[in-house]
């Protein structure tokens, strides 16, 4: 199983969770929804757009059970991440792990939400 992580926060999980799919806001203003490939790059991107938030998750997508195309795309900075080309389907979510903050306000690990 390929596995690649999204951010969320837990109010829009939330509301996702129970429906058969997830729609980033992403997906309107770029045309896909921002994911990671490994914990570690995900943990870099949570640092750099979230640090200090309380309420960040990150689930984790099996990719072949998406219904909607993914594509790994370069960044600005030339690293290559996921993008899903349309909504998430919410049965792809295998896990939801919870980000809980560290020293200085920074994320450092995952830590399963069960």
């Amino acid at each position: 199983m390929p596995t690649i992580y999204h951010l969320i926060d837990q109010a829009s999980w939330e509301s996702s969770k129970p429906t058969p799919e997830h729609r980033a806001e992403s997906l309107e203003t770029e045309g896909f929804i921002h994911c990671s490939e490994n914990i570690n790059q995900m943990l870099k991107v949570a640092n750099r757009l979230y640090s200090g938030r309380t309420d960040l998750l990150a689930l984790e997508v099996d990719s072949e059970r998406l219904t909607s195309p993914i594509k790994r795309e370069a960044s600005r900075s030339g690293e290559i991440y996921p993008h899903i080309y349309g909504p998430l389907n919410t049965d792809a979510v295998t896990k939801v792990w919870s980000l809980p903050l560290g020293t200085g306000g920074t994320f450092s690990r995952v830590s399963d939400q069960d």
